[in-house]
């Protein structure tokens, strides 16, 4: 049994027009086959992981983080982290970097490998990102960032995304200005995280500072934090009038949780929580496509 074989329903088969999540989205061009998104997770979301969650409906999912860094291209874990095969189109490969020139070597290497999106990451509140002034550490300078999304948008003929957070302190929440300036720089879509680097995931994520950024600029804006339930992202629909919803790790352990969403938004009803078995076989399932993916013993 591969995840292509995992016994799900046919999320193509209803019309998606019940709810505004459950339609395409265009992201530069790209067609994406609906508005639940798996966000990106360093060590959690490879290509396995992914394609699992696709199985279950999410209509995209962006890979793990890779650093612009040409000395750390060879090593292994950047290329299982850059290895796409077996995705579902369209193919989204996020880099991070704090230097302009290594950033745009970064976005047109993972083009060549195959990436049909290229997003960058200025949300990361990692401190050995953020050591590096990379991740949510760029938020501190606004005109690097300005640099960065510039020299990136200009070095690839495809479209780029930009995942970030509301700032990077409490009290100097930048999300409005660095927005405003994306959409200037030409990128083609931008998720936030509605948290300040300072607050990394304790607290509750601030949704209107999201809505706020969604009446401002004209770009798809989508919504990223605490999304952990069907009914949860259907009221963050409802308060920031997103474009899409980006889940992250609320779906490590529970996959099917993009199923869920997609039953509720069409039916107003909730599923029953999955059968042991049926975890069983997704487990299994997984656990050989690890094996597939990485060799046995690493996976």
């Amino acid at each position: 049994m591969s995840i292509d074989t995992l016994d799900t329903p046919d999320l193509h088969l209803h019309p998606a027009t019940t709810h505004p999540l459950l339609q395409p989205l265009n992201i530069g061009g790209l067609t994406i086959q609906n508005r639940l998104m798996v966000a990106p997770m360093a060590g959690v979301t490879d290509n396995p992981f992914r394609r699992l969650c696709k199985s279950f409906g999410a209509g995209h999912a962006v890979s793990e983080m890779i650093i612009a860094d040409t000395a750390l291209y060879a090593r292994k874990k950047s290329l299982y982290r850059a290895n796409f095969d077996g995705e579902i189109a369209p193919i989204s490969a996020q880099i991070a970097g704090a230097e302009p020139d290594k950033l745009a070597e970064a976005a047109r290497y993972q083009v060549d490998n195959g990436a049909q999106i290229i997003d960058i990451n200025m949300g990361c509140p990692a401190k050995k990102v953020c050591r590096k002034l990379a991740g949510s550490a760029l938020l501190q300078d606004e005109e690097l960032v300005a640099r960065l999304l510039d020299t990136a948008v200009n070095a690839v003929n495809v479209p780029v995304t930009l995942k970030t957070r509301l700032g990077f302190e409490n009290g100097r929440e930048n999300i409005l200005r660095v927005a405003k300036r994306a959409e200037q720089a030409g990128i083609a879509a931008i998720a936030i995280h509605g948290r300040t680097r300072e607050d990394m995931y304790t607290g509750n994520a601030r949704y209107e500072l999201i809505r706020a950024v969604k009446d401002s600029i004209g770009i798809p804006v989508i919504a990223n934090g605490d999304i952990d339930s069907a009914e949860k992202a259907q009221q963050v629909y409802e308060m920031t009038g997103c474009d899409a919803v980006m889940i992250g790790r609320a779906a490590q352990g529970q996959p099917w949780i993009f199923r869920d969403i997609e039953h509720y938004l069409r039916t107003d009803e909730r599923l029953d929580a999955p059968s042991v078995s049926e975890i069983k076989d997704i487990v299994l399932t997984h656990l050989q496509e690890l094996y597939a993916f990485y060799g046995e013993y690493s996976g």
